[in-house]
């Protein structure tokens, strides 16, 4: 789950993590409010997404007096704003956070994600500040600096004298920066965080450490154990048809293709995508039903992939092994016949009472085109999207 800038500053205070004074309004009257409120002087009118490269959008704008804010404020409010994070199609500001001015000297790069290879948090720093670290990674490599830390010892004093002299700091600056990175560390830990992202950290003219911007994200798989984290989800953020699969418990991703597909097993899903695209298509959805769905989940399945509009045939490719192949045919049938179907559907069972349910496909009557094989599934799907 991603939350918002304002959000994560606001989790990241009660760690010790130093941030700047901020509002988050709505509406550009409130925007001139909050600019007086801090003072009166420079404050930074930032758009409120989920999604970096605001500042390249124009979702980031400095200003020098409230006016100016409110004149910020009413730009980047109901603007669409377009980054490389949000696709072509952008995504709609509805809040600003208007931020206090801050005394740059130095802007430097922090950030603690999962390793996946070592089960460990991976600390990374950079003196490159300020630019997508993908670019760092790709012009400047040996800029970046990679620090794992194993469960087993946690964070060690060590740890963050090696990262402050990594980024070149010393005196009250490295005092600071180690404080504020064993803060971070603490709240990634006990939060559940799979992502804490601070770009730029910066490094005040009086050796103050401040975190300028904040991203977070979290697993959803923890937040039960979260209730005022997951409290903080906006759905307007959300792609609708993903936000409607959640309610089902299905684990559905949009993706830009013509093959609506249906899964069980995240696996058998990123292989069955692989074919589509080998046999010269492209999918137009990750849907992993899971291993225990019944026949209601497989008909809400139908309905979220037939409602996108790019859907030109549907794929279900099963293999049961908790799940019967006969109740996924009692819910694709219960499906077809409760819904418009539109598109060529093409299904591939395997597995656990197989011939049961081809034989309840078989004499539905309905149009479904079999398969017994995933090749013979994706070559029969492409064909019938192109007929």
């Amino acid at each position: 789950m991603n939350i918002h800038e304002y959000q994560a500053k606001e989790i990241l205070k009660g760690y010790g993590v130093v941030v700047p004074r901020g509002i988050v309004v709505e509406t550009v009257d409130q925007a001139h409010a909050a600019a007086v409120e801090l003072g009166g002087g420079t404050v930074v009118v930032k758009a409120q997404i989920h999604a970096g490269g605001r500042g390249k959008g124009g979702g980031v704008k400095v200003v020098a007096n409230p006016a100016e804010a409110k004149e910020a404020a009413s730009q980047i409010l109901g603007m669409q704003l377009v980054t490389h994070q949000t696709g072509p199609e952008g995504k709609k500001v509805l809040k600003v956070y208007v931020e206090e001015g801050c005394d740059i000297a130095r802007e430097l790069y922090l950030a603690m994600v999962i390793d996946r290879a070592n089960g460990f948090v991976t600390i990374m720093a950079s003196t490159e500040g300020g630019t997508e670290i993908e670019e760092v990674a790709a012009r400047s490599p040996e800029k970046i600096f990679k620090k794992s830390i194993d469960p087993a010892t946690g964070l060690m004093p060590y740890h963050t004298r090696s990262i402050a002299f990594a980024l070149g700091l010393g005196g009250d600056a490295s005092k600071n920066a180690q404080k504020l990175i064993a803060g971070l560390f603490n709240c990634f830990v006990e939060c559940d965080a799979s992502l804490a992202e601070i770009n730029p950290l910066v490094i005040t003219g009086d050796g103050g450490v401040i975190a300028l911007d904040a991203k977070m994200n979290f697993d959803s798989s923890a937040l039960y154990r979260h209730k005022d984290i997951a409290a903080l989800r906006d759905e307007s953020e959300e792609n609708p048809l993903e936000l409607e699969a959640s309610k089902f418990d299905l684990n559905y991703i949009s993706l830009d293709g013509e093959i609506g597909c249906m899964v069980n097993g995240a696996g058998l899903a990123m292989a069955t995508m692989d074919i589509i695209k080998y046999y010269g298509s492209e999918p137009a959805n990750f849907l992993d039903v899971g291993g225990g769905a019944n026949a209601e989940q497989v008909e809400n399945a139908f309905r979220l992939i037939l409602s996108d509009e790019k859907v030109k045939a549907m794929l279900v490719n099963i293999f049961g092994g908790i799940m019967r192949c006969d109740t996924i045919a009692e819910g694709i049938i219960q499906a077809a016949k409760a819904i418009d179907l539109s598109v060529p559907l093409v299904v591939r069972l395997q597995g656990t009472n197989v011939d049961i349910g081809r034989k309840m496909l078989a004499e539905s009557g309905l149009p479904i085109i079999t398969a017994e094989t995933m090749s013979d599934a994706a070559e029969k799907v492409v064909a019938a999207a192109r007929a």
